[in-house]
């Protein structure tokens, strides 16, 4: 797809956040996140394999990739890997989720803290207090940062890149979504980040999410009756940002905006309580991408 293409969607969709109309998006709009998905799914894959680039039909879907660096161990931290995508000129930072059985009792929990996302000013300089957080998320995503961003520092230096796309499934979205509220405060000026995320549950509060809408370039797709998105519950004070692509039984892709759209076109009307849970509508198919790594 064309960068004036890209631009377009993302532009269109911002709008539809700045409070227009819920639109079902085109074919092109939809084809538009497949890289995206692929690579989100990869980064369920083994960080040796993903850093070969020999990890089966994920990395064969995304053959103009150049990995930099990957890590994690799939259990205290989740895999991630970071590397350049020369077709889509961007530098790719992407982080493993989990299956929704080990998600789903952290998120229902009714002791869920929130937590400052910010009690370190050195690595979140300038932010607020009042921004918070699930504690566990922000605990997840504080593991690997360090790395996560030297990674991509090497990357947009070798390839000579601006463009940075965070993308990520489940806890690898949440953990992606902290990500790009990190790396801005640390990259050069003049790099732009944008978040592609799959199955995101709610990650803070309402000053988290005004701080990413009024800050960052995300969109969260979600699945049919993907239970995840709809939790942690708003009655606990979590609200999910704008940018959100919801995925009707029917199949389409409906651009919700606003803060947790009420209509039953996106995810908060139309799955308002725990009896419309499906979970195996949480890795999808998103387009035809089921998240999992397929070797």
């Amino acid at each position: 797809m064309s960068l004036p293409l890209a631009a377009a969607i993302l532009s269109a969709l911002a709008v539809l956040s700045a409070g227009q109309d819920i639109t079902p998006l085109t074919i092109s709009q939809i084809d538009y996140f497949s890289p995206y998905t692929y690579y989100a799914s990869t980064a369920f894959c083994d960080p040796a394999k993903v850093l070969a680039w020999n990890c089966g039909a994920n990395c064969q879907e995304n053959p103009a990739f150049h990995p930099v660096a990957s890590g994690g161990d799939g259990d205290a931290v989740q895999y991630w890997y970071v590397g350049y995508d020369s077709i889509l000129d961007t530098v790719i930072v992407a982080h493993q989720g989990t299956n929704t059985s080990n998600l789903l009792p952290i998120l229902t929990d009714v002791d869920i803290m929130h937590v400052p996302l910010a009690p370190d000013t050195e690595k979140f300089p300038g932010l607020d207090q009042s921004i918070k957080v699930h504690a566990g998320f922000r605990d997840a995503q504080a593991r690997a940062s360090a790395d996560v961003l030297a990674a991509v520092q090497s990357a947009l230096s070798t390839y000579g890149s601006t463009s940075v796309t965070v993308v990520g499934h489940s806890l690898g979205a949440a953990i992606s979504l902290m990500d790009s509220v990190y790396l801005p405060l640390h990259l050069p000026s003049g790099t732009t980040v944008k978040t592609i995320v799959f199955g995101l549950p709610r990650v803070g509060n309402q000053a988290f999410a005004d701080y990413v809408d009024a800050n960052l370039h995300l969109i969260h797709i979600n699945n049919k009756e993907d239970p995840i998105p709809t939790l942690p519950p708003m009655i606990l004070g979590y609200v999910h940002p704008s940018g959100e692509v919801h995925i009707e039984d029917s199949g389409v892709w409906m651009a919700c905006p606003g803060q947790d759209n009420p209509s039953t076109e996106c995810i908060v009307g139309d799955v308002p309580t725990f009896f419309q849970w499906n979970e195996a509508d949480h890795d999808g198919p998103y387009n035809g991408v089921t998240i999992g790594c397929h070797s």
